[in-house]
């Protein structure tokens, strides 16, 4: 088997954002169901706005995961539509199963109106970032890049020469 011709790193290959996102609400679901189950036996006391923590917490994960895996995709625009639509139907089951399993609407429980805010506006900074830097990495791989440097070096072997002549 040629290795040479696989991805090594998990993180050279472009993962589905609805696959990403369906896997995030699962972990959203079993935290949740977890944390009602300790809370019921007892064991420990479990703070009724876990759930939000829980649904943020992931939501944030997911926007540091996807925007690093955005790196490895083909095409980056229907990457980027794909992700911001799983973004945002993430955000919403997992706010729903927030709400329901710890009977407080977002506006009861405390500042997460503000962490959704701020964790959406930090999805869209961290893709943007992503972007830009793929677009650096891309420019400098060109062949042009390297280009300004040989053309400097002829120039100036070529002053040297004509200075000389003269």
């Amino acid at each position: 088997m040629n290795t040479t011709d696989q991805k090594t790193s998990v993180f050279d290959r472009a993962y589905d954002p609805v696959i990403q996102a369906a896997i995030t609400f699962g972990a959203v679901i079993i935290f949740v169901l977890s944390a009602k189950l300790i809370n019921l036996t007892g064991l420990m006391d479990i703070p009724q706005r876990f759930p939000w923590m829980t649904a943020a917490s992931f939501m944030l994960l997911f926007a540091m995961g996807n925007s690093v895996f955005s790196l490895a995709s083909e095409n980056m625009l229907k990457y980027w539509g794909r992700s911001i639509y799983s973004y945002l139907g993430l955000a919403v089951l997992s706010g729903v199963v927030a709400y329901f399993s710890s009977s407080m609407s977002i506006d009861e429980a405390g500042s997460y109106r503000w962490i959704y805010l701020v964790l959406t506006v930090g999805y869209l900074v961290f893709l943007g970032m992503m972007a830009f830097m793929r677009q650096i990495v891309e420019f400098a791989q060109k062949e042009e890049w390297n280009h300004p440097r040989i053309r400097r070096n002829q120039k100036k072997r070529g002053r040297g020469k004509d200075n000389g002549k003269r």
